[in-house]
């Protein structure tokens, strides 16, 4: 089975280390939630996985092959990415901007094949944003411009998909369509996901496995019900929590035990 390995790997920004020697696998067919307080490296490991930030030590290997020694097109054969931000391209259409996901594949010439613009199609109906790819991208709202941007991402055809914050500024109806998109597409066609979240209960009702960052380090990996506890989390977080089972799902529902006033102080800075 295919497996996205990342062995010790460590990296940073201006001589600060952000990442010391982080190592975990993801399978195909397969998805894999990173969480962790704000600074604990999710971007930077989404980013040094996909080559955009370079690793000072360490290896990034899909399915034996070290993808941090691939050409840029030829990771972007094996590796897509939903970056957090990005600024796209004002005047573009939608249409323009998720065949760009289609760029690996291109001839000499340039111009895309009616395959091409197939899988570009096929992405947009997997996302919902079909009935905008006429609109220009500045027309867009957040929310719309990143659907678009992860029609992208699966208009790639990439084995890996590597994803930083997919569900930011997206309504609660589009974070689990999106989400969900997502799972069906590991569970029933392989693809290898590795995705940075914030929301801490989405991330325990939609991954197979979790793997909780902090300052750089991993600290717990497993089912979201042997990492979303309040022993790993409340350390992790500092602040107390509760954890109990989500009344549907069965999942982890963590529940925030309350912030002193002091501490709102000290998050403040006052």
């Amino acid at each position: 089975m295919a497996t996205l390995t990342i062995t010790h790997l460590s990296t940073g920004y201006h001589h600060r280390e952000v990442l010391h020697r982080v190592s975990l696998e993801v399978r195909a067919g397969e998805v894999v939630v990173l969480v962790g307080p704000n600074g604990a490296g999710k971007s930077t490991l989404i980013r040094a996985a996909s080559g955009v930030v370079p690793a000072t030590s360490g290896s990034v290997r899909f399915d034996g092959v070290d993808l941090l020694r691939l050409s840029p097109i030829e990771r972007a054969r094996q590796v897509a990415v939903v970056p957090q931000a990005v600024n796209l391209p004002e005047a573009f259409t939608v249409s323009e901007i998720v065949l760009m996901g289609r760029t690996p594949y291109l001839g000499w010439l340039g111009r895309e094949s009616e395959a091409d613009r197939e899988a570009a199609l096929a992405a947009m109906e997997r996302t919902c944003t079909t009935e905008l790819a006429p609109r220009r991208i500045g027309e867009l709202s957040g929310g719309e411009q990143q659907r678009v941007l992860v029609a992208r991402a699966l208009a790639q055809s990439a084995p890996v998909l590597l994803m930083d914050e997919p569900t930011a500024h997206l309504d609660l109806k589009h974070q689990v369509v999106i989400l969900s998109l997502v799972r069906d597409l590991a569970h029933k066609e392989g693809l290898t996901v590795l995705a940075a979240l914030h929301d801490l209960n989405l991330a325990a009702q939609f991954a197979d496995r979790a793997a909780l960052l902090v300052n750089g380090e991993l600290r717990a990996l497993g089912a979201p019900a042997d990492v979303f506890t309040p022993a790993h989390l409340a350390p992790a977080y500092g602040l107390p929590v509760n954890v109990i089972p989500h009344p549907t799902h069965g999942t982890p529902l963590i529940l925030p035990d309350g912030v002193e006033r002091k501490d709102i102080s000290g998050i403040r800075g006052t």
